[in-house]
């Protein structure tokens, strides 16, 4: 789950990260308001869940109080990447003299924390790995001893020199490690950590990622959630305890299990096609469950043809089969679908759906090149 900016500042506020003093709105009398009482300059900072916020005009820096009103308007209700601007973050401004990035995430390759820091803040970090991977420093923590004080300073100093800035960014990079921890996070940034003129060192803008497996011990970070900054696919999803992830493909899947999800979608791009979603229903065969991936994948235009691939492990193809049969029943698909269904009590399931209509192959490359052809308009 992500949250907005506003709320991961509070976070690291409470955690003791100096951070400048800022408050949420959602009208432009209110940002008025609070730009009066802190004082200009002030940054206006749209609160959506994407990135290249700055660039679509959606980050302001406000010199003049007569200016709030203007700007204000024009970033509250704007479209950033299809989402819409129904809340501001106004910010003091600081002057800023340098600027760097720190960040930790669970790194699932090496199955722990990971630090990464650059003294080049400010841009896309990726931007930096990509054309200066030479500016990347990393860091893994070892989780039989933590994230110890003499790693914070280290890391601390491949992004300041001056003694003074060194101790406050290595205070800032513990406290960041424990906000991390306490939330659940699986990725936290400051980007950028900035110095002003007078040598202070504060963060300016805060990103935390939250774990969903883990929001059932954060209630309070559960209570975070913006559900106007989700599509009604992924709210319909979370509550039928889907996992679903929107892609750019033409093709939607309905499978059981993260991995065969995974290979289905690799299957698929190996036979040219391109895959529109991750959607793992699970070991369930609950009808409701199977509608709902239903109208997640057909409220998505670009989906041409649906293909079902389960494989029958301890959750049988028969229940499975039943599971699709009473859907299409409640719900008949109006583009092609596919279905492939294999492993425990196969034949069964082959009848039940033959019984209804519809055809089920045991081959995943049969299925997977079907469903290519059918979302080309083949079949």
């Amino acid at each position: 789950m992500k949250v907005h900016e506003y709320q991961a500042k509070d976070i690291f506020a409470a955690h003791g990260i100096p951070v400048p003093e800022g408050v949420m709105v959602e009208t432009v009398e209110e940002a008025v308001a609070v730009a009066k009482r802190i004082g200009v300059p002030v940054v206006l900072k749209s609160q959506v869940h994407v990135g290249g916020r700055g660039k679509a005009g959606g980050i302001k820096l406000v010199s003049k109080l007569e200016d709030v009103p203007k700007v204000a308007g024009d970033i509250l209700g704007m479209e950033i990447k299809g989402l819409t601007v129904k809340k501001l973050l106004v910010a003091k401004g600081v002057e800023i003299e340098t600027e760097c990035y720190v960040g930790l995430l669970l790194d699932r390759a090496k199955k722990r924390i990971t630090w990464i820091v650059s003294a080049a803040g400010g841009v896309d970090i990726e931007e930096v790995a990509a054309n200066e991977p030479e500016k990347i420093v990393k860091l893994t923590v070892d989780p039989t001893i933590g994230f110890r004080n003499y790693q914070a300073r280290w890391l601390a100093t491949k992004l300041y020199s001056d003694p003074a800035q060194v101790k406050a960014a290595a205070s800032i990079i513990l406290k960041l490690y424990q906000a991390f921890l306490d939330s659940d996070s699986s990725l936290a940034e400051i980007n950028p950590l900035i110095t002003t003129p007078e040598g202070e060192v504060l963060a300016i803008d805060a990103k935390l990622n939250i774990d969903d497996s883990a929001l059932y011990r954060r209630q309070a970070i559960a209570e975070m959630r913006d559900l106007d900054a989700e599509t009604p696919a992924e709210i319909l999803a979370r509550e039928q305890s889907l996992s679903y992830v929107p892609l750019d493909g033409e093709i939607g899947c309905v499978v059981n299990g993260a991995g065969l999800a995974m290979a289905t979608m690799d299957v698929i791009q190996h036979y040219g096609g391109s895959p529109a979603n991750f959607l793992d229903i699970g070991g369930s065969s609950n009808p409701e469950k199977v509608i709902a991936a239903l109208d997640i994948i057909t409220s998505d235009p670009k989906v041409k043809a649906i293909l079902f691939n389960i494989f029958g492990g301890i959750t049988r193809c028969d229940d499975v089969a039943m599971g699709i049969k009473t859907a299409f029943e409640r719900k008949p698909p109006t583009i092609p679908i596919v279905i492939r269904l294999t492993g425990t009590n196969e034949e069964k399931a082959s009848e039940i759906l033959e019984e209804a209509g519809y055809t089920a192959l045991t081959v995943m490359d049969e299925a997977v090149i079907a469903a290519v052809e059918a979302a080309r308009g083949g079949k």
